[in-house]
């Protein structure tokens, strides 16, 4: 989290990220997996939500869209309206009774899944049975084919300067910032520029961002700064609302670099074609 935030919020508290047990990965990948596309790809960004379909199938994996599907409930969640939050995550748990894999192509939403449902349902243990074993089997996208899938990408793109942008929750829950370093570190041509504010949330964090509009636009423009800074060709990140969020600054800015969603830049760099 920036500075700027703790310093604006005195009664903030700095969290270290708990200390887990390393994760169990499968030995061979599964045949079948669900997609939670999550609500900003589905109305913001389809094409991700596709790329990221073609990516699983060119694995050999079916993969399942339950259409049913709407938001994580993480807006409500840290929003404190935990009560709409636990309908909302009764009405997505609803959607996927098979005992496949759950692949989500967000950080955030992922660790929702993983780490926040347990907390929502914790006084109904029968539904708590359920989600802890939703979140065993519920991946973020980019760590399901690097450690799932063991996906070895063929670089067919032109060399390019990228810098990777990771959402905080997505860091902290999920590792995600290490799994795209390795998957992009597969592709020849693609050269990653480190950036002093990677670490650092993009001011967008949901309901934050309304909340909070001042903190949220001087946190983004550090962000968008820092990004400028490197003289990367495109930004990418594996989380939807960071991107929204990056790229609705810089249009604002009327600069002509913008971000992709990590998981079309992985489809068109290895030949995939819409």
């Amino acid at each position: 989290m920036s500075e700027l935030f703790y310093n604006a919020v005195p009664n903030a508290t700095r969290v270290a990220p708990p200390r887990r047990a390393p994760r169990r990965y499968p030995a061979e990948k599964p045949r079948q997996v669900y997609l939670f596309g999550t609500c900003v790809v589905d109305l913001f960004f389809p094409e991700a939500g596709m790329d990221a379909i073609h990516l699983l199938e060119r694995e050999g994996i079916q993969v399942h869209y339950p259409q049913g599907q709407s938001c994580c409930g993480q807006p409500a969640y840290t929003s404190g309206y935990t009560d709409q939050a636990r309908d909302v995550a009764r009405a997505q748990l609803a959607l996927f009774n098979e005992d496949y894999p759950v692949v989500v192509p967000s950080g955030s939403c992922a660790g929702m899944f993983r780490e926040h449902y347990p907390d929502l349902f914790k006084d109904e243990p029968q539904m708590l049975e359920k989600v802890r074993k939703l979140a065993e089997r519920t991946y973020e996208l980019t760590e399901f084919l690097l450690l799932v899938c063991k996906t070895q990408l063929d670089d067919r793109g032109q060399p390019t300067r990228i810098a990777l942008h990771t959402s905080c929750s997505a860091r902290r829950e999920m590792n995600t910032h290490l799994h795209a370093r390795e998957l992009l570190a597969q592709l020849g041509n693609v050269e990653r520029i480190d950036h002093d504010h990677e670490s650092e949330c993009c001011g967008f964090g949901g309901t934050f961002s309304v909340r909070m509009p001042d903190i949220s636009g001087a946190m983004v423009a550090d962000k968008t700064r820092s990004l400028k800074e490197t003289g990367a060709d495109q930004i990418l990140t594996a989380d939807c609302g960071c991107l929204m969020n990056i790229n609705g600054a810089l249009e604002k800015q009327r600069e002509a670099l913008r971000g992709q969603h990590l998981a079309s830049f992985l489809w068109q760099r290895t030949g995939g074609q819409r």
